[in-house]
């Protein structure tokens, strides 16, 4: 019978192995991050060649040459990654609460069999969808401009949104909805007065999503801007490489690297709440 004092020993030394492999593992996951920022304050000949995360040498002009070291400046990178990032926020929330509003609520014609399309459409990668949709932005001319980065977003084509917010709608009692009834309220005034109000954890965890996936996408605005005045944050990043094998600004890159992050750190970091109790309301509503 082991004794009360080696028990707690034991449970303490599990404890401590525990939380060293927890921190070791989360050192693994930010060493990229740590070994960038650190990056961004090196000369470029001390980049790739001194291992040592603390520099041997500062260089904070690596922030200053950077927002400028481009044709275009950075401010105009991130007004259009913060213009690109609202507008998808604004039509995800109002196509998709509308779409899973109409799934959760509203008694229609095959409703389950386009309700498991939409869920089928989870499952299909964006590369499937890639060439059909450049093809149709191309012929409505519209390659070059934020709208095919824009406009899906309004007419409800992230499905993971729609079944999030179907989730949580339908775990809303319906005998409000037939108070509502009585009162002489139609769908819309339910939707409008009810509905919305009663959802907003949901809400802003598709507001905060919403976010960070549009602001950080590098792929669709590389396929559909070729004006450097409308490059995101991303693609301009992007820019500091010389793919043809010429002089590439890595220390200049690192700075607006490690700049460009501060907007989804920050969201995230003050959101986060709202985040776990919105994902967390709409998988446990049912």
């Amino acid at each position: 019978m082991a004794m009360p004092g080696t028990s707690r020993k034991s449970a303490a030394w599990r404890s401590v192995s525990r939380h060293v492999i927890l921190i070791l593992a989360a050192f693994g996951m930010l060493y990229p991050l740590i070994w960038m920022a650190a990056s961004s304050f090196k000369p470029d000949n001390l980049i790739f060649t001194q291992p040592s995360l603390v520099p041997s040498v500062w260089d904070f002009s690596n922030y200053a040459s950077g927002w400028h070291a481009l044709r275009v400046d950075f401010t105009t990178f991130y007004k259009n990654s913060f213009l690109i990032s609202a507008l998808a926020v604004i039509g995800n929330l109002m196509a998709c609460s509308l779409t899973a509003y109409a799934f959760a609520r509203l008694n229609f014609r095959f409703r389950w069999f386009w309700f498991a399309m939409m869920m089928g459409t989870l499952m299909l990668p964006y590369h499937v969808t890639l060439v059909p949709q450049y093809i149709l932005f191309l012929n409505l001319g519209w390659v070059n401009t934020y709208l095919p980065l824009v406009v899906p977003r309004f007419l409800a084509v992230d499905a993971f949104f729609i079944f999030l917010m179907v989730q949580f709608f339908r775990g809303i009692p319906r005998e409000i909805d037939e108070a509502a009834i009585m009162d002489g309220c139609g769908p819309w005034r339910i939707y409008w007065r009810i509905m919305l109000p009663l959802s907003s954890p949901v809400l802003a965890t598709a507001a905060i999503f919403s976010f960070i996936w549009t602001y950080d996408d590098f792929l669709a605005p590389l396929i559909y801007l070729n004006d450097m005045r409308q490059y995101t944050v991303p693609l301009a990043l992007r820019a500091f490489i010389d793919s043809s094998g010429g002089e590439s600004l890595y220390g200049e890159m690192f700075a607006m690297s490690t700049l460009s992050l501060l907007p989804v750190f920050i969201v995230f970091l003050v959101f986060q709440r709202l985040i776990i109790r919105g994902v967390a309301l709409g998988a446990l509503k049912r």
